[in-house]
């Protein structure tokens, strides 16, 4: 071979672009961790079958998308809110996915389908207040990790022409946002609004098999300049009293304790997506994660914690909120397989977190609405003791 095309084919090897292969299924659950679920739900084994009920309550090969071709959300904009449609109709897509995977009944796949390829082929934008950054970041990361689980299934198409919708309609507005922050200043925004929108850019960058979207996602988290920065968004370490432990104050943690929580629902479907990909950020700055999860749980607890006073560009906070104090989210799951069985941490807050929102839940974390019917109740997919808890 001569030496120019050599060099440009090694030019495009190591371009950002491309990556010798991603995992599929590999956003939130991959192949094993299905085989895992199966293998509980077939036994019947609790709590396993508990969260499976839940989840399989939700799911129905009749379900009816509504898509709309404009997407608006945030009460102050210049159109009609309707971005309810998108997050009831992306739950419904993940939960017949999923059932799917675990029962092999197409009718729901086929299902999952149609709600997917009825909005890849109807929405064109999302718009409306600032609040479309939002719906850019909590829908995209949920309707790719629908179509990751159903891009298995030889008699769904529209594989394509989602990621064609995601990559014209949703990423950009997160690439958008994390760049540019809606015109503010870089430590305006909280950081629920960077964390959902990376997300999404990460979960579209694995659908799409497009590692420059994966690698924007992780360097920014890594190191950009908002606060889902993982630098900016757990902020200050301390040492618990009477441990070794560390509690990390989040950067939300002097506005309300939904947002608080709400940061770590979606820092875990972050690192989820990330570790089935290969990419450690649970681990990242020696469990930085883990020590903001042990802080927002041991608040949320009702145990007192220790608090730095909080300065950005637009507020000083200088005690910790108790505004939603004990908010009820469905991620402990998630974060407690994570840190606590399969790496074997201390993350005892988080452990006891989990078991609040499972006892609250009659055995089992819920999903798709069942903390509610409006936006907070859909923001993270739920469903975790069926879908994350590993045997200790």
């Amino acid at each position: 071979m001569k030496l120019a095309p050599l060099l440009s084919l090694l030019a495009v090897l190591q371009s950002p672009s491309v990556r010798a292969a991603f995992i599929h299924p590999g956003l939130l659950h991959t192949e094993a961790d299905f085989t895992r679920i199966k293998s509980h739900v077939n036994s019947k084994q609790t709590p396993w079958i508990t969260g499976w009920n839940k989840l399989a309550a939700h799911a129905s090969p009749s379900y009816t998308p509504r898509p709309v071709a404009t997407l608006c959300r945030g009460s102050s904009s210049d159109c009609t809110e309707n971005y309810p449609n998108l997050y009831r109709d992306a739950s419904a897509a993940y939960v017949n996915a999923i059932y799917w995977k675990v029962t092999g009944d197409t009718k729901y796949a086929d299902n999952a389908g149609k709600i997917l390829d009825a909005w890849s082929s109807t929405l064109t934008q999302i718009w409306g207040s600032s609040d479309k950054f939002l719906a850019s970041g909590l829908y995209g990361y949920q309707l790719a990790n629908a179509g990751e689980i159903l891009r298995g299934y030889s008699g769904w198409k529209g594989l394509s022409n989602l990621v064609n919708m995601l990559k014209t309609v949703f990423y950009p507005m997160n690439h958008s946002f994390l760049t540019n922050h809606n015109g503010a200043k870089i430590d305006h925004y909280w950081a629920n609004w960077d964390l959902c929108n990376l997300a999404s850019m990460h979960a579209i960058g694995v659908l799409a098999d497009d590692s420059a979207l994966v690698n924007e996602a992780i360097t920014y988290f890594k190191g950009g300049g908002g606060n889902g920065a993982i630098d900016k968004f757990v902020w200050k370490l301390y040492t618990e009293a009477g441990s070794s432990k560390s509690l990390g104050q989040g950067q939300e943690a002097g506005r309300d304790q939904g947002h608080a929580t709400l940061d770590f629902a979606l820092v875990g479907i972050l690192a989820q997506q990330s570790y089935n990909q290969g990419e450690d950020l649970f681990g990242y700055l020696s469990n930085k994660i883990l020590a903001g999860s042990e802080y927002m749980a041991k608040y949320n607890l009702g145990h007192d914690v220790p608090y730095t006073t909080y300065s950005n560009s637009d507020v000083t906070q200088t005690v910790i909120s108790t505004g939603s104090r004990g908010t009820i989210r469905p991620m402990g799951e998630l974060l407690y397989a994570h840190y606590g069985v399969l790496k074997g941490l201390n993350a005892s807050w988080t452990k006891a977190y989990r078991d609040l929102v499972v006892s609250n839940g009659g055995g089992a974390e819920g999903g798709g609405g069942d903390y509610g019917s409006t936006s907070g109740g859909y923001d993270q997919l739920g469903f975790g003791t069926v879908l994350y808890r590993l045997d200790a």
